[in-house]
């Protein structure tokens, strides 16, 4: 009976120590940190707030930086011809999967900021054929060189951090009635749904890099 009890205590404790620091002991655990270059490998693998954002929205800032670090290890380096390269006929290129993740922070600007539901605007028309890949993404994206692939999932990046910006921690958890599945999804869990797409796509980058005469695979 004794043990028990003090299991229950011990139970109060922890809940009790959890809510402080999701409140005003946040801070203190996780204390915010300026990136003059998000992508730096001085404080990459420290997760923790960012400033410029509310709390759980930096540490999702946080998380998305270390992943897109990960993809720009991972692609340095490679020519117009790498990147064009296809393993198959039914087969991605290096070069639309990094527009396709473009795409994607494009599709949750407009799901989570604008409240299209389906599809893009008509000013984000051009995002469609990366989303959807296949074979007109085969077709048509090829010929660039790495800076072009950067400059756009940079460009696109800042707009989604900008938006971030203008949003607090109440916004992040609030919560769609169906989303993923049909079930209740909140704003934090499609973000990060962003970064855990793009994991994925960076393992099919190395799987491809590994492919490449010559080349060594990159990163972790």
């Amino acid at each position: 009976m004794e043990q028990e009890q003090r299991t229950i205590d011990r139970r109060k404790f922890l809940q009790s120590t959890v809510i402080t620091a999701m409140g005003a002991g946040t801070m203190s655990l996780y204390p915010f940190t300026a990136h003059a270059n998000p992508y730096s490998d001085d404080d990459i693998h420290i997760i923790r707030p960012v400033e410029g954002y509310s709390p759980q929205i930096g540490i999702l800032v946080s998380m998305m930086n270390w992943m897109r670090a990960s993809v720009l290890r991972a692609v340095k380096g490679l020519t117009q011809p790498e990147l064009d390269y296809l393993m198959d006929p039914q087969a991605n290129t290096i070069g639309a999967l990094l527009l396709h993740l473009a795409a994607t922070d494009v599709v949750y600007q407009e799901k989570t900021f604008y409240g299209i539901k389906k599809g893009f605007s008509e000013v984000n028309k051009k995002w469609e054929i990366p989303m959807n890949l296949g074979e007109e993404a085969r077709k048509q994206i090829k010929g660039n060189k790495l800076e072009y692939y950067l400059s756009e999932l940079q460009a696109v990046r800042e707009k989604t951090l900008s938006e971030f910006k203008k949003r607090d921690d109440k916004w992040f958890a609030e919560i769609d009635p169906s989303f993923f599945g049909n079930l209740p999804t909140n704003n934090f869990c499609k973000w990060f749904h962003v970064c855990e797409h793009e994991a994925n796509h960076r393992g099919q980058i190395t799987v491809i890099r590994k492919r490449l005469a010559g080349k060594d695979s990159k990163g972790e």
